[in-house]
């Protein structure tokens, strides 16, 4: 007998799953959607469906999927939920945005049945009223928004929107898992703004970029300017360095050298006949500075005696030895001492 019941109710459900789906109309979107089982006693719920049985007209259970048993006559299956996740277009509308403008934008829903009970109960038609909170949510969010900000913070967009469908589709036993919005279309004479402001924009970078890469041109060009005024300072202030150090040591050797020759002189000029060999040089550089004073100058200052040479080289010679018996004298008491000291040692 339970043989033949699992038989007539199996053939019955093969009937009633190969039956034509009705097609279910709403104002919002449209989908197909199964029929309503009949009570055949013994019932096999596909996976991922929920069926709503009530007896007597009130809620008694939730079949789950697989085998199931129902009595005849008392049990009804009222409702028949899917629990997969459901998509739904959601229709093309207009919004204004906080600058005035207006938009035609449409979306896409997805959803899926938490609750197969407060689905059932809780909301005539729970896929038409989510929908119709999506179109009200999105008019409201994008009433938030200016139209660069819709472009930019379309994904934040789309979590406003899931979060205030949450708000209200709780009580529907719904979850809206994800929003998208698909086209967002603009005024033809809107569109062309931005257009020409994206073409402003673009020349304003190029512009921009042209004028910070003048600015570094001019900046290197400057650093070079600086570095090769620094290099040649440097090379001039180590040129007189250099020159400065040779001209220095061209004074000292020109200084040891007269040094040198004046030690000479006087050596020569204490030996024997060195008063009569400072005469002649005395004489020799009197003459040649007088036949050089009509080549240097045209103005000759010459003295009274001009003609007189040997009163000349005595006068000078007069002017040497005044000059001369000091050193004389102390060159004498030196050797003096240097004779005392030998006899005495």
């Amino acid at each position: 007998m339970l043989r033949t019941l699992c038989r007539t109710g199996g053939a019955l459900l093969q009937q009633t799953q190969r039956a034509a789906p009705r097609l279910w109309v709403t104002p919002a979107q449209q989908r197909w959607a199964s029929s309503l089982p009949v009570n055949t006693v013994v019932l096999f719920v596909p996976q991922q469906e929920a069926w709503v049985v009530e007896r007597m007209g009130r809620f008694h259970r939730i079949l789950e999927p697989g085998l199931n048993f129902l009595i005849p006559l008392l049990d009804r299956i009222r409702y028949v939920q899917s629990l997969k996740e459901i998509v739904i277009n959601v229709p093309e509308q207009s919004a204004v945005s906080l600058d005035n403008v207006t938009l035609q934008i449409d979306g896409v829903l997805y959803l899926r049945i938490l609750d197969p009970l407060k689905a059932s109960y809780g909301v005539e038609d729970p896929e038409y009223a989510v929908t119709q909170l999506a179109q009200t949510t999105m008019r409201s969010e994008l009433g938030k928004l200016t139209l660069d900000k819709v472009f930019r913070e379309r994904e934040s967009l789309n979590s406003n929107i899931v979060q205030s469908i949450n708000q209200a589709s709780d009580e529907w036993g719904i979850r809206c898992l994800r929003y998208e919005i698909k086209d967002i279309h603009v005024p033809p004479r809107v569109k062309e703004s931005m257009q020409m402001q994206v073409e402003a924009e673009r020349k304003k970078r190029a512009t921009v970029l042209e004028s910070e890469g003048t600015r570094e041109a001019d900046i290197n060009v400057a650093e070079g300017h600086k570095q090769a005024q620094i290099l040649a300072s440097e090379g001039q202030k180590a040129e007189q360095i250099n020159k400065a150090s040779g001209e220095a040591q061209a004074i000292l050797a020109k200084a040891e050298a007269k040094a040198k020759a004046i030690r000479m002189l006087s050596d020569a000029l204490t030996e024997q006949n060195g008063d009569a060999a400072a005469s002649l040089s005395v004489a020799e550089q009197y003459v040649s500075a007088f036949s050089k004073l009509a080549k240097e100058s045209n103005t000759i200052l010459l003295p009274s005696s001009t003609g007189d040479i040997s009163g000349m080289v005595t006068q000078a010679m007069t002017i040497y030895g005044a000059l001369a018996k000091p050193s004389l004298k102390a060159a004498a008491e030196e050797k003096s001492n240097n004779f005392g000291s030998q006899s005495s040692q």
